[in-house]
């Protein structure tokens, strides 16, 4: 009697076997990898050394970060406030090269120093006629009770956006140094009592137009 023999599979059709289970459990481990490789954000060493793994203090930021790199920064890139305004005249783009720095597409900030007469404050800014500017520029220090804008944060030229995971937290990086600004310099200053008096300072600004600069202050003193 002979053996039977397993029908040929007829040609064209494919056999069904059987995928080892190992097999399919590497495919899905290497799925998940590829998901996670997707979804995960990687931060620099500068973002975790900003933020770190909780939320952001941003008051404590601007205390560790203020005095101890901030103000030395301010001081060291400071540029005398009528060369600069004459740079800027000629060709701001240059100047801003030069002297500045611009963090994306937004506008040059300049660190400056520079000496004058104050004059009356009024809505938070104090007037300063600086000696060597052309008649139609108009100075202003910023001295509170509101300090606003981002000078002082985006001046230094080392705090970048891509230290922060988010546009608020950016933000409130550049507002916590204008309290620091309030804290240690504005609250111990008699700015009215300065007016028409010969003043030293020292801040940062964001170029608009060479005819308006307001500066948001680190040192006003009064020179004897």
């Amino acid at each position: 009697m002979s053996t039977p023999v397993a029908p040929r599979a007829r040609r064209g059709q494919v056999s069904r076997r059987r995928i080892p289970t190992r097999w399919v459990a590497v495919a899905l481990a290497v799925a998940v990898l590829v998901a996670v490789g997707f979804s995960t954000r990687y931060r620099s060493v500068e973002s975790i050394t900003v933020s770190g793994p909780g939320p952001f203090d941003s008051a404590a930021y601007g205390a560790r970060t203020y005095e101890a790199m901030v103000v030395p920064a301010i001081r060291r890139k400071a540029v005398e406030l009528p060369v600069l305004v004459k740079a800027m005249t000629t060709d701001a783009e240059e100047a801003g090269r030069l002297y500045g720095v611009r963090q994306g597409d937004g506008p040059y900030t300049f660190a400056v120093k520079g000496t004058g007469t104050a004059g009356a404050v009024r809505s938070g800014l104090m007037p300063v006629t600086v000696p060597g500017l052309p008649s139609d520029t108009r100075v202003s220090l910023q001295v509170g009770p509101v300090i606003n804008g981002t000078a002082l944060r985006d001046a230094v030229g080392f705090i970048t956006f891509g230290q922060f995971l988010s546009q608020a937290e950016y933000a409130d990086a550049a507002t916590a140094l204008n309290d620091q600004v309030r804290e240690k310099l504005l609250r111990h200053l008699d700015a009215p009592r300065l007016k028409g008096r010969k003043i030293s300072f020292v801040g940062a600004f964001s170029f608009l137009t060479p005819s308006v600069v307001t500066i948001t202050p680190v040192s006003i003193k009064e020179v004897s």
